[in-house]
């Protein structure tokens, strides 16, 4: 029950990844008050069924196929929609024809809004990174280093030391 989710997390909205098959759930909850986010392209929560982590809307019939379902994610009441690892014409064709705000991720730089996973975005991991991330730092190496540094002074008994613990005065 999205109302329930909302009041017991504190979130002000929800994301719906899909387009056409999903218009009918977003126009359900936009109706009876609950912001609802859309998401399409690459969509995440199903890319073991949707052929993986790929570009989306290269050939014709697919980019046909995210352009409706922006389109009815739209219509259906979505106060934004993410567009995500789609070819960036299509992208910012789809910005400038529907009235909904448009949040690229590997889109266009066209699109209203731009979001990455922060995670990806501060370099916190360094097994994977999509092409569209762009590393604004590398925190990741620095945390292997603070961990192994705590483990070493936890090993050698240097941490804590008494000005980390409280002593009877």
């Amino acid at each position: 029950n999205c109302a329930r989710v909302m009041i017991e997390t504190g979130c002000a909205a929800v994301k719906i990844e899909g387009g056409v098959e999903m218009a009918d759930t977003v126009r359900f909850l936009t109706e009876r008050g609950i912001p609802v986010m859309g998401h399409i392209g690459l969509k995440p929560q199903s890319v073991n069924i949707n052929g993986g982590f790929r570009p989306h809307g290269f050939d014709s019939s697919e980019a046909l196929k995210i352009k409706e379902d922006a389109e009815s994610i739209s219509r259906a009441g979505a106060f934004a929609i993410v567009i995500e690892g789609v070819e960036p014409n299509l992208a910012e064709e789809i910005t400038r024809e529907i009235p909904t705000v448009t949040i690229g991720i590997g889109a266009s730089a066209e699109c209203d809004g731009q979001i990455l996973v922060t995670e990806d975005a501060i370099g916190m991991f360094s097994d994977f990174t999509p092409k569209f991330v762009k590393r604004f730092a590398e925190v990741g190496e620095e945390i292997n280093l603070a961990v192994k540094q705590y483990a070493d002074e936890v090993k050698t008994r240097t941490f804590p030391s008494s000005e980390h613990y409280y002593v009877r005065k």
